[in-house]
């Protein structure tokens, strides 16, 4: 017992002679820890992250967004995109999605996709031939003609038309139990009526304007 206290003494000494050997090592560390916690405690906390949807998967034009079409991911305040559409569960697609792009108003069919476009109306057309419909892509510019089938002059109804969207036919091609097939176009505003008439009383065809 009496070389307990003894041993502890060595022991202590030793320990001493250690620190003192790394003082300079455990000084340094000792300020970057310093310095870790100042900054630490003076850094701006982050921003937290914007929800934003986006395509779960590939989307092709005209597909009907389901809720296992969408995904959640969080965007930085900031970089949100324009026209963000936070719930467009049941909306159409006006366009091709790929995996991971935020569905925004301008992908969906509707007033949005002439936003960028004000001197045109979104108007959606019948074409009467379905496969007359399937040679055209979004972005086209043409003429719409109506020719009357009692024989009458064929006109020009639209000039310029903006294809804006390409919706697919029906499942059940017959669903609706008309022929052809509804395109999306941008027209002029005063063009909207002979349009609108001449999908009733005449036969639509196409012309490439540019």
């Amino acid at each position: 017992m009496p070389t307990l206290p003894l041993r502890l003494r060595s022991a202590a000494r030793r320990v001493r002679r250690g620190v003192l050997r790394r003082r300079r090592l455990l000084a340094a560390v000792c300020a970057l820890v310093a310095v870790w916690a100042g900054l630490r405690a003076t850094a701006t906390p982050a921003s937290p992250l914007v929800p934003v949807t986006v395509a779960a998967h590939d989307l092709g034009a005209g597909s009907v967004l389901r809720l296992g079409d969408l995904t959640t991911v969080g965007f930085a305040p900031g970089t949100v995109p324009s026209g963000h559409i936070r719930d467009p569960v049941g909306r159409q697609l006006a366009g091709p999605v790929r995996r991971g792009q935020p569905i925004t108003d301008t992908a969906l069919v509707g007033a949005s996709l002439v936003r960028d476009r004000p001197d045109l109306v979104a108007l959606p057309v019948r074409l009467p031939d379905s496969a007359m419909a399937e040679l055209l892509r979004v972005g086209d510019e043409i003429d719409l003609v109506s020719a009357d089938p009692q024989g009458g002059p064929a006109v020009t109804a639209a000039h310029d038309a903006l294809v804006l969207a390409l919706p697919p036919p029906p499942s059940d091609a017959a669903a609706d139990g008309l022929p052809g097939r509804v395109v999306v176009l941008g027209v002029d505003e005063s063009e909207v009526t002979a349009v609108s008439s001449a999908t009733v009383t005449h036969f639509l065809t196409v012309v490439w304007s540019r």
